[in-house]
């Protein structure tokens, strides 16, 4: 990090100090990690501890609470004396889901930009800020030791878009003194398998705007990390320009919610009541659930195409009565899903084909073809 880079987050970190903002500190904080290139974390941060500024300590401080969530790594080296005391196969979209700024009813995807990046900037691990940061709380004012001590009041849970390509995971906090509540959404792709794509901490009213529901805190922050865990495990993944400076923030707000469930399953199918009473009806209904598997929500015109004319013919073995009543297990999930009018006409479009596309052999995958071989024995 230059000189002027550096002189600026010191004079930044002055204005903080006025505003005695414990949530706007770890904004702050956030952006600034993003920043830090590779090759910048353990200069900056022994710069930092080298000033000794009252500046500097908030600095460090700040630093310290928004990457305590992330897995420490043993130091090594230099590190050691950083201290201040010392899917399935993916249909294509029909049209984006909203980045989550923009609300359930926004039509942009996320802008591209790619990878979600480290929890940290420059990949450095939690511990090398905790390392950094060791002993500066105490010579700082009272209201810097609330950072990162929040309570989590709900959490909320659903489509970010008419077909559910991306969801939305929205959490709410406040600090221990109960002030400056505040909101974390979080938007997770479903056509790319489930990752995080954009962030935002917005006022608690911001949720007003949003059609979700509630849920419980823990299974909403397990989806939360589970969706930054995917999203770091996917090279040149694509996501909105904005992430990188929310991400640490929203993995420490994530990590600060009890009895955490991980990996978070999705209730959506077991909350489906509508099966037609028709012979088959309940196998037909298994295969359309191991299709969706953890991406329930995702029910668009493109997923009804790939279920029934691809996904279909080529996996499930199928009765003639799971194949006669699959229609009408398609229809009743797809108006479970919303009813909209666009996959209802896919359906009715694209079910007729069914029982020619299962009769076919050459559709067959070489898994379905071992089984179908086993089978006949």
């Amino acid at each position: 990090m230059s000189s002027t880079a550096f002189s600026t987050a010191i004079a930044q970190a002055r204005d903080l100090l006025r505003w005695r903002s414990p949530l706007r500190t770890e904004l702050w904080a956030a952006r600034l990690t993003a920043g830090l290139e590779p090759d910048e974390v353990e200069p900056f941060l022994r710069r930092l501890v080298e000033d000794g500024s009252t500046e500097a300590r908030l600095t460090l401080a700040a630093l310290s609470a928004v990457n305590a969530s992330a897995e420490v790594n043993p130091p090594t080296g230099e590190d050691a004396g950083l201290s201040a005391g010392e899917g399935e196969g993916q249909a294509p979209r029909e049209g984006t889901g909203p980045t989550v700024g923009e609300g359930a009813g926004g039509d942009a995807g996320p802008t591209a930009g790619e990878g979600g990046g480290p929890a940290m900037g420059g990949g450095a691990d939690g511990g090398v800020f905790a390392r950094a940061a060791t002993g500066v709380m105490e010579t700082l004012p009272g209201w810097v030791r609330r950072m990162g001590r929040v309570t989590c009041d709900g959490a909320w849970y659903g489509k970010a878009d008419r077909f559910g390509e991306q969801t939305l995971a929205a959490l709410s906090f406040r600090y221990e003194n109960g002030k400056e509540p505040h909101l974390l959404v979080v938007a997770i792709d479903q056509v790319s398998g489930g990752l995080a794509v954009d962030a935002v901490v917005e006022e608690v009213k911001f949720l007003d705007d949003l059609d979700l529901r509630a849920e419980e805190p823990g299974v909403v922050a397990g989806r939360v990390l589970d969706a930054f865990e995917l999203g770091d495990r996917i090279m040149g993944a694509l996501v909105a320009e904005t992430l990188p400076a929310v991400r640490p923030i929203a993995l420490s707000r994530a990590h600060a919610v009890p009895d955490l469930v991980r990996p978070a399953p999705d209730d959506t199918v077991s909350r489906f009541q509508e099966l037609p009473e028709l012979p088959g009806a309940q196998e037909a209904f298994e295969k359309l659930a191991e299709f969706v598997g953890d991406r329930p929500l995702w029910w668009s015109p493109a997923r009804v195409t790939q279920f029934l004319t691809s996904w279909l013919p080529r996996e499930a073995i199928l009765s003639e009565a799971g194949i006669a009543a699959m229609p009408e297990v398609v229809r009743a999930w797809s108006r479970f899903a919303g009813g909209h009018a666009e996959v209802l006409s896919r359906v009715e479009a694209d079910a007729p084909r069914l029982p020619a596309l299962m009769a076919d052999d050459s559709l067959a995958g070489l898994g379905k073809r071992i089984a179908q071989a086993q089978r006949d024995r």
